[in-house]
């Protein structure tokens, strides 16, 4: 396998919201505070990857605004490759509204932007891509053309249709989804789950704090979640990701891929902010050895 992890996706700017309580339809309630930071699903995975020493190329639709707020040189300094980007005129780069309250439930809105132009762009050909959070019909040509395939329904997975999601699952080597994305999957698919695990050789189920469960050819690991003060849960499943693949880049075994990408996912959340608190591999190394042991 090479070395670039080719990351497909979103590259937004988050509008992150602390409330008292989710709203209901027709409801108010007080904004206790906001801020504003670098996000997008694969944006937060391209830029983890780089802050772990990863080789790291983001393919991406963004906006006239891409370099004025700041976001281009803020990854260009991470150390990620942007030639991959596509530059849409007269668009504005991706928005996440973000909505969390006092017990981490959330509400999200998202604004395309320049990404509602991907169904018309070509996708380019690399060795190996992770599929993160993106327009279906471009994930799904995507997943044609790249030797290696790793895939990431996320929210986005309403957006599918039932023959894009086949085309993509059935050419992808790791799948990594929550407890209720892998139920829509099956669902969307009339796939079962043993239909899945004999059809893609890993598959990675995450369970908040439950940790995660990884499906290994004929093996099952359960990973626990790394116990730190966390103070917000947004882009802890891209920390995850990250660090999982960058693991798996240097030859790590699948388990301990997982283990190291909890630990990623644990410097995530003591921060708010999906990109404000990742960590260098040496940084992840102290905190792994802490929690699980030498790192083999």
């Amino acid at each position: 396998m090479t070395e670039t992890i080719s990351v497909v996706g979103h590259a937004a700017l988050d509008y992150l919201f602390e409330v008292e309580r989710i709203a209901s339809p027709n409801e108010s309630y007080p904004i206790i505070k906001y801020d504003t930071f670098f996000g997008g699903g694969a944006a937060n995975i391209a830029a983890a990857i780089a802050t772990l020493g990863g080789d790291v190329s983001l393919i991406s639709a963004i906006g006239d605004d891409f370099e004025r707020t700041g976001f281009k040189s803020h990854l260009e300094n991470l150390g990620v490759d942007l030639s991959l980007l596509y530059r849409i005129e007269n668009e504005k780069c991706t928005r996440a509204f973000v909505y969390t309250d006092r017990q981490h439930n959330q509400s999200s809105y998202f604004y395309w932007g320049a990404s509602a132009k991907l169904p018309e762009l070509e996708p380019p050909e690399v060795d190996f891509v992770h599929l993160a959070t993106a327009e279906a019909n471009f994930n799904a040509r995507m997943s044609k053309k790249a030797g290696f395939v790793c895939f990431d329904p996320g929210q986005d997975l309403v957006t599918y249709s039932k023959e894009n999601l086949v085309t993509i699952l059935d050419n992808t080597d790791i799948l990594f989804a929550n407890r209720h994305e892998i139920r829509r999957v099956c669902s969307m698919t009339h796939r079962s789950f043993d239909d899945l695990k004999n059809s893609i050789e890993t598959i990675i189920v995450t369970c908040d704090t439950g940790g995660s469960r990884i499906y290994y050819r004929d093996s099952q690991f359960h990973i626990p979640a790394v116990k730190v003060e966390a103070v917000d849960p947004t882009g802890a499943g891209d920390g995850y990701r990250a660090g999982f693949l960058v693991a798996f880049k240097k030859g790590y075994p699948v388990e301990t891929c997982g283990k190291i990408g909890a630990v990623v996912a644990s410097f995530v959340v003591e921060r708010t902010g999906c990109q404000t608190n990742l960590p260098t591999w040496e940084v992840m190394q102290k905190r792994y050895e802490e929690k699980f042991g030498q790192l083999p």
